[in-house]
């Protein structure tokens, strides 16, 4: 049960709501340094920032088509391997483009290499200063889960978290239709790709993932009030103590432009609704 809970539930909602909704998106704001220092290391550190924000700004910008590091019509190897195969920034920018990366970094309280620490390493953050960090949450967490357990506890919360990262990979995947077009009328509302929203993903870490395309910057994803979102809640709670200052709430706009007229669309007899195009706030 705790490999479990902390795979599933734990890892995935800390994964939507660090790298997903804080660093890609910017969906909210830290009051200060120290509630993103203590966000950033709620869990233990298994993914690199960079690895995750820069590529996926790339799949929101080419969803579903050419250039998507995460296209599901590449096949199941062409997403699962993603973070060898096509992920990584590239190894040869210039010095204006590296600059444009690390403006997309600075939020996250990253340090990145000068342009020609770069061009030696060929990544934003230094490996050395990479590796220290993970050294050091590593070693802290698995105290703490020795202190909670014993050598037991900390060997299965740690063997979760490597389960979650192999799993993880196969989420983009499954989250755009395995390849086809698997959108259901008054479920998933974004027609600019072929996103959907599924039950397991969206309970477990807050990922419904039509919803999130249909507003990629919303700290909210979970919309319907069958959709519940603990990442939210976690950003509502953090909001609720002032440790958090302002978010992004698209719920409203949501129903308002996209549920409550297909509902009424439905109502009158209309089998099919094109819902409206709205911009992203």
């Amino acid at each position: 049960m705790a490999a479990f809970v902390y795979s599933m539930i734990i890892m995935g909602t800390h994964g939507t709501i660090w790298y997903h909704r804080y660093c890609t998106h910017g969906a909210y704001k830290f009051k200060n340094n120290f509630w993103r220092f203590f966000t950033q290391n709620l869990t233990l550190k298994i993914i690199p920032e960079e690895i995750y924000v820069i590529s996926h700004h790339v799949h929101h910008a080419k969803s579903d088509q050419p250039g998507d590091p995460y296209n599901a019509q590449g096949g199941f190897l062409y997403c699962f391997l993603a973070d060898v195969n096509h992920q990584p920034i590239s190894t040869s920018l210039s010095q204006a483009d590296y600059s444009r990366i690390n403006n997309l970094m600075k939020h996250t309280g990253v340090k990145p290499n000068t342009y020609a620490q770069y061009q030696k390493w060929g990544s934003i953050v230094n490996p050395y200063s990479a590796v220290i960090y993970w050294i050091v949450n590593w070693s802290l967490w698995y105290l703490a889960f020795y202190l909670m357990g014993g050598h037991a506890l900390a060997c299965t919360l740690f063997g979760a978290a490597g389960f979650w990262a192999v799993g993880v990979r196969t989420f983009n995947y499954d989250g755009h239709g395995q390849g086809d077009d698997k959108r259901r009328e008054g479920t998933d509302y974004s027609r600019n790709d072929r996103s959907i929203n599924q039950l397991w993903p969206g309970y477990v870490a807050g990922e419904w993932h039509n919803n999130h395309h249909l507003y990629p910057k919303s700290a909210r994803s979970g919309f319907m009030r069958h959709q519940v979102d603990f990442a939210w809640c976690y950003i509502k709670f953090l909001s609720m103590i002032g440790a958090v200052t302002s978010y992004r709430d698209s719920k409203k706009d949501f129903l308002e432009h996209y549920h409550n007229p297909y509902l009424a669309n439905k109502k009158s007899g209309v089998t099919e609704l094109e819902p409206v195009k709205v911009p992203v706030r």
